[in-house]
């Protein structure tokens, strides 16, 4: 149920994530599952003999845990759905029906994929949200967070990432630091008091950030001192299908001002707005600390 360091061989650790990862499981439930399965749990119906509820095989499905079982989240969710079962010296047999060979689903792609795994379980290891935007953003001359060492103490730069935590300490004198994240790892940015004023919106309501600046490097310390601030969230919107609405989630915090996004980086279309507000409820809201 939760996450634990493991022992491997040499001198790392693994860390495995618990089934308290995935949203909206009852303890009780998975406690019946990892009671009962045994290595004999190989269908949908076989957690249905052990009295797994429904609710909970729709929530491993939305996660992707039964393609430890030949089926990815959108078979699962749709055999999940059908609620075949079989009694009797059946039981715990795949009925026919939900093996019929004619019956073709759409293949996700791999973003769809890292969008939902953000859903369900507020993570992906499948692969990073900007990693399939990366094309747009060297397009727009924007560094990623491997480049920033080989560059120079005073370079001007943009940088981008999914915004993971805001502070504004009290002794800081109002000044906000500010952590993003991209596909390589993190960046960190310094916004004085009055640039967190002009930029307010974008600072606190932006899920993918980008931020025009100075470099800032002292020894292995690196920031990036804040000039100008975009939010680019609306970029997250081509992850998804254009017909496919993602899931409505709790967020980890709320900022002070919620309203629809309106994409404000160079060349966005204003008219998207309404539409970016709901897809970028899949990622979770960044941390904020005084």
């Amino acid at each position: 149920w939760d996450n634990k360091l493991a022992e491997t061989p040499g001198k790392f650790f693994a860390f495995r994530l618990g089934i308290s990862q995935v949203k909206g499981l009852q303890e009780e439930d998975m406690n019946l599952l990892v009671s009962k399965r045994n290595g004999l749990c190989a269908s949908v119906n076989a957690l249905r003999d052990i009295g797994l509820p429904d609710a909970a095989m729709e929530k491993l499905a939305g996660a992707d845990a039964f393609r430890t079982i030949g089926l990815d989240r959108r078979r699962a969710l749709c055999e999940v759905s059908t609620k075949d079962r079989s009694f009797g010296i059946f039981e715990g047999r795949i009925p026919a029906d939900a093996t019929e060979e004619n019956v073709s689903l759409p293949e996700m792609t791999e973003p769809e994929h890292v969008v939902h795994d953000y859903a369900t379980l507020s993570l992906s290891l499948k692969a990073h949200p900007v990693s399939f935007i990366r094309e747009k953003l060297e397009m727009l001359k924007i560094r990623s967070s491997l480049e920033l060492p080989s560059m120079h103490d005073g370079d001007p730069v943009k940088v981008a990432g999914l915004v993971l935590v805001r502070q504004r300490p009290g002794t800081a004198g109002g000044i906000c630091f500010m952590t993003i994240e991209d596909e390589f790892g993190f960046s960190n940015l310094v916004i004085f008091e009055n640039l967190f004023e002009k930029y307010r919106k974008e600072i606190l309501q932006s899920k993918l950030i980008m931020v025009e600046g100075k470099l800032q490097i002292e020894g292995k310390v690196i920031h990036i001192i804040a000039q100008r601030c975009f939010d680019i969230s609306g970029f997250l919107r081509d992850l998804l299908p254009t017909d496919e609405m993602p899931l409505s989630l709790n967020t980890l915090s709320r900022a002070d001002e919620k309203t629809a996004v309106v994409p404000s980086y160079p060349g966005a279309n204003k008219k998207a707005g309404a539409h970016t507000n709901q897809q970028e409820l899949v990622f979770p809201e960044a941390r904020n600390f005084k």
